[in-house]
């Protein structure tokens, strides 16, 4: 969140809650849904917790006794739930990371934890894609970054044109894997081809 917003009290975004399910047409006095403006201000705290997080400090600790390895670190299928900024509809998907390590590799950990501070977060897919690559590229400086995601937009799914098994399919290709046909196909035969893939 900017600086420059003020955030509302929990007791503020439960009115709002309210409000909602009010517009929605029900009674938020009744039985089932008198917690419920609670327990969605719970959930928007778990949902959007990405707000707090910092992904570069997810990759400050790195190891550079590699025994000069300098091929490709991959880590695919890292699953994540994200909601769209549109309609605030759930996006849920997979992301494959790859680098070409500089003298120094990060924890294997790191990179599915960047992922999710980005996708913890209200997001375009292009957007969150972008992010992501550029973020690994800032701070481990490798010769390359390749970040591609696939997944499945609810906004489209449950709502407007109600298109289901649909998966949109982003690449972001920094450095080698941008410059290097080589490097970019061997990174995408390790990963498989994303878009014929059905979700597992």
């Amino acid at each position: 969140m900017t600086d420059t917003l003020t955030r509302p009290t929990r007791a503020e975004a439960e009115k709002a809650i309210h409000t909602l399910l009010r517009w929605a047409g029900d009674d938020p006095a009744r039985e089932g849904l008198r917690d419920t403006p609670a327990r969605v201000a719970r959930a928007f705290e778990d949902w959007f917790s990405g707000y707090a997080q910092d992904p570069e400090a997810y990759l400050a600790r790195t190891f550079e006794e590699v025994s000069g390895y300098d091929d490709m670190v991959i880590l695919k299928d890292i699953r994540f739930e994200s909601h769209c900024e549109h309609h605030l509809a759930p996006i849920i998907g997979r992301a494959h990371v790859g680098y070409l390590p500089n003298n120094k590799v990060v924890g294997i950990s790191k990179l599915a934890r960047v992922v999710d501070a980005f996708a913890r977060r209200l997001q375009v897919q292009e957007n969150m894609n972008a992010q992501i690559a550029q973020c690994i590229q800032r701070v481990l400086e490798p010769k390359g970054v390749a970040v591609v995601i696939e997944a499945a937009h609810q906004c489209m799914t449950t709502r407007g044109v109600h298109k289901t098994g649909v998966t949109m399919v982003t690449s972001t290709m920094l450095g080698d894997f941008r410059t290097n046909d080589v490097t970019r196909r061997e990174f995408l035969n390790i990963i498989g081809n994303p878009a014929s893939r059905q979700d597992r």
